[in-house]
């Protein structure tokens, strides 16, 4: 049996909310470790093309994933206007790197609507809905899916990559 998630219980919710291109997501506040600022990343050899590759995080190694390429998006060529968000995805750390943090958003739950069924298989995949906020559409990722392998792990079904 699942837990109810926030739009089922009509929990507040904080998110925070950034920009890839021209459009903006957002992810639970509570899986955000850190934002930093751009450090550019050794590649690693036989890695998926949305992984940057890995930095030293105080000691620990932090892979970087470029979210734009792995949702299917162009890929980033980064600069130091970019940003990495530090996040938790299962019991890994993981950087997410996007073009700018916009904002902390409060929500209640019902306050996020379903993905249209209209939408392709890649933005199914990643994102569990949207938030018409202000005049903004911004669409709530769903974290699990950045790296194939630990939601595999979860689910017993792969990803492509």
């Amino acid at each position: 049996m699942t837990e109810p998630t926030h739009a089922q219980t009509g929990e507040r919710m904080e998110l925070i909310s950034f920009r890839i291109g021209e459009q903006e997501f957002c992810v639970d506040i509570m899986s955000v470790r850190e934002i930093r600022g751009w450090t550019p990343a050794t590649p690693l050899p036989q890695s998926p093309g949305f992984v940057k590759g890995v930095i030293n995080l105080r000691g620990a190694v932090l892979p970087i994933v470029d979210l734009a390429a792995r949702m299917g998006l162009a890929m980033t060529e980064p600069s130091e206007r970019h940003v990495i968000i530090v996040t938790r995805i299962g019991d890994q750390q993981v950087g997410l790197l996007v073009d700018a943090v916009c904002d902390i958003i409060t929500i209640g739950g019902d306050a996020v609507q379903q993905t249209p069924d209209v939408a392709c298989e890649t933005v199914k995949t990643f994102v569990k809905g949207l938030l018409a906020l202000e005049g903004r559409m911004i669409s709530l990722i769903s974290l699990e899916y950045v790296l194939p392998e630990l939601r595999a792990e979860a689910t017993g079904v792969e990803l492509a990559a």
